[in-house]
């Protein structure tokens, strides 16, 4: 007990802590002054009520302050402002605090040497009700941690000196699997319930949805997405699977929200590992791919709709769904909408669960892989229409390229239908993409029921490949071997990668990076690369030799530990492959990203402009924005503007929310991936953006920007 006592307080001390006093005189600000919770509020609706800034001035904004963060990188952090102070989180995991009206910073948390691995898209805050007890809360790796808001320091009575493990409530099985959380969790009352990421393959963790306490870091209540014995939707996967230890996720990723005046808990889910073929988990394979309604205060289910019957095609609910209300039949009706990477919004009745809008289980193609039994039907909204063309023909390819005609010709060859199966033949268009329509950016809404989404309409080819059995892999020397079982995927069997589609190649990697930093990232991932944890040090060892050139060969090899471990996959896709041609551009016309007003009043668009720009494109085509992929959401305002970043065009733009007007629009210092906050400070609105940079092949970033008249 001592022990384990002196080896928390050294790593404590280890963390470098730097800490400024609160500034004083500090001042309970209005509610309306506050973004005090993840995307601006418990609903996630992205809104605002202050409107200082109107279409009228917002011409005149100007940088108020910038922040500089000591790294640079990717940075999807939406802030918090409470009472005048606003917390983040930079691109390497260091929690901060600052002086919302001047940027001037007031304590920082965090070792970026040991945080580097998880990209995290903010904090969450709590705090009792007399305010004497204030939280930031947020995680750093596989571990949620407790600190005081004032001062950055760690809770020493928060769980395990400070902070959570979050494979906590898994059991023994899954103690040394890959987790982590790159969305702050959702506080409700004494609650914080956590969304957490886990990896894709087979052998994932499962993806229970968990709450905590947020005073005592106990864990108060689990549910299972993948369901125990005598638990409804036990029967939609094969017998046992709950501790088959090859079936994992089925996990909310993206973030939840909650309705403080009904206790429910809206949980968004992923589908189950493996992604894109599931002969060992026939069945509809509830709670995956779920819009899950939850007792906040137990974790009961209230209701449920599933979205994707037996995913094969990774449509993960890429954000937390919105909370709003509508008007139906001349009464105000409280709903839940849900974005789709489809490019479909679902709207359910809050309380019921009853879809609003007809939604019809429409016939799609059966699988002709073997083993797999694709599900018959998939749900389909008649309204809204979608936000993202659903289908291509070879009419709405890239006239621009200069590779239309080698485009045309992978075009005609692969599955174009809509939710067809990935083959191992020809190949299968999904569109939009792995990464759209919807993204984790989510939606916003204002209180005349009108939602807001940002879309991406990006084309991926995906093709299913036998995985050799290991003893096809007894030839190969045990560091190519390890590299063939998790590397390969992505960075190809002559580790060139795919560049274009965010995988870098690894070739020649020694004169790029050194040893240590490789094995960092083999450790604990990188992005969205997940870490190999499960890896024995030796396989370790032999991976990064075999990367480094230096490995030793023999003629032939025994199987090592991570082969003989590491789950059998019969079928594995090629590589995650975006439809671009020689130059990087969409093989598919214009628009690339867009951004669309939907009422959901009366489920129809009040309007759709393209949401970014490649200038050498639309120079050529009179001026008309191409759109471009873009991560990050929108904020809207009472007074008619919508905000947003996301674009890979480097732009801050803001529009009209009554006619999708362009209004103004400045240029960042590296991209905004991230979703906008507005607030008040000392009596001025602000709207702050994270540049971070660092995706779709974009510079890198470490500035937090902020805006006001």
């Amino acid at each position: 007990m001592i022990t384990r006592l002196v080896t928390a307080i050294a790593l404590f001390a280890a963390l470098a802590f730097t800490f400024l006093p609160t500034p004083p005189g500090r001042k309970k600000a209005p509610a309306s002054a506050n973004w005090a919770s993840y995307l601006g509020g418990p609903d996630r609706a992205h809104y605002s009520p202050l409107t200082q800034i109107t279409p009228q001035n917002v011409t005149d904004l100007k940088v108020a302050w910038s922040y500089a963060a000591p790294d640079a990188g990717q940075m999807q952090c939406n802030p918090l402002i409470v009472d005048g102070v606003l917390y983040g989180v930079t691109a390497t995991v260091q929690a901060f605090a600052l002086d919302a009206a001047t940027g001037k910073e007031l304590w920082t948390f965090g070792d970026p040497l040991r945080a580097w691995h998880s990209t995290s898209r903010g904090v969450a805050y709590w705090q009792n009700d007399a305010g004497t007890d204030q939280r930031i809360l947020y995680t750093i790796g596989g571990f949620l941690y407790g600190l005081d808001a004032k001062t950055g320091k760690v809770i020493p009575t928060f769980g395990d000196n400070g902070r959570i493990d979050l494979h906590t409530g898994l059991g023994e099985a899954n103690r040394d699997k890959f987790i982590i959380s790159n969305t702050p969790g959702t506080i409700y009352k004494n609650l914080i319930i956590m969304p957490v990421r886990v990896a894709e393959e087979s052998g994932a963790a499962p993806g229970h949805v968990r709450a905590f306490d947020v005073q005592t870091g106990k864990l108060v209540w689990t549910f299972r997405t993948i369901p125990n014995p005598g638990e409804a939707g036990y029967d939609t996967w094969p017998k046992d699977a709950y501790k088959n230890p090859d079936i994992g996720g089925a996990n909310c990723w993206a973030g939840m929200a909650v309705d403080p005046k009904t206790g429910l808990l809206f949980v968004p889910t992923g589908s189950a590992t493996y992604d894109f073929y599931g002969a060992n988990r026939k069945g509809s394979n509830l709670y995956a791919n779920c819009l899950l309604a939850l007792d906040a205060a137990t974790g009961k289910r209230v209701w449920h709709f599933q979205f994707i019957h037996h995913d094969i095609w990774d449509r993960d609910l890429p954000a937390p769904p919105t909370l709003l209300t509508i008007q139906r039949n001349g009464k105000p009706v409280d709903v839940v909408a849900q974005t789709t990477k489809s490019g479909y919004v679902y709207v359910f009745d809050r309380r019921t669960g009853k879809p609003i809008f007809p939604i019809r289980e429409t016939p799609v193609p059966a699988s002709a892989m073997p083993g797999e039994q694709a599900w018959p039907t998939q749900p389909v909204p008649t309204l809204p229409a979608p936000f993202a063309r659903q289908s291509l023909t070879i009419n709405d390819l890239n006239a621009n390229s200069m590779d239309l005609d080698s485009l045309k010709t992978i075009f005609n060859r692969i599955d174009k239908r809509p939710f067809a199966p990935i083959n191992q033949t020809t190949g299968t268009l999904l569109f939009p993409g792995c990464d759209g329509g919807a993204e984790w950016g989510g939606s916003a809404a204002d209180p005349d029921g009108i939602l807001y989404v940002n879309a991406n309409e990006m084309a991926w080819i995906f093709q299913l490949k036998e995985t050799p059995k290991q003893d096809v892999l007894a030839h190969l020397s045990p560091g190519e071997r390890v590299y063939s079982t998790n590397c390969q995927t992505c960075h190809g069997p002559e580790r060139k990668g795919n560049p274009k589609s965010g995988y870098p190649s690894l070739v020649d990697i020694g004169q790029r990076r050194d040893r240590a930093y490789v094995s960092q990232i083999v450790s604990g991932g990188k992005g969205m690369m997940p870490g190999f944890t499960q890896l024995a040090a030796d396989d370790k060892q032999a991976l990064l030799s075999f990367l480094f050139g230096d490995e030793k060969r023999e003629v032939s090899a025994t199987p090592t530990k991570a082969a003989t471990r590491q789950p059998y996959q019969p079928y594995k896709v090629s590589g995650y492959n975006r439809f671009v041609d020689s130059k990087g551009l969409p093989a598919i016309a214009p628009p690339w990203g867009t951004l669309t007003a939907i009422d959901l009043n009366t489920g129809q668009h009040r309007w759709q402009v393209p949401l970014g720009d490649v200038k050498a494109i639309s120079d050529k085509n009179g001026g008309t924005p191409t759109g471009t992929e873009n991560y990050g959401g929108p904020v809207v305002t009472a007074s008619g503007l919508l905000f947003i970043a996301a674009t890979k065009d480097e732009q801050f733009r803001v529009f009209d929310t009554r006619t999708g007007k362009l209004l103004w629009q400045t240029t960042l210092p590296a991209a905004g991936h991230a979703t906008p906050s507005v607030y008040e400070a000392g009596g001025k609105q602000y709207v702050v953006i994270a540049c971070g940079g660092g995706k779709l092949g974009t510079k890198k970033g470490n500035q937090f920007v902020a805006f006001s008249l």
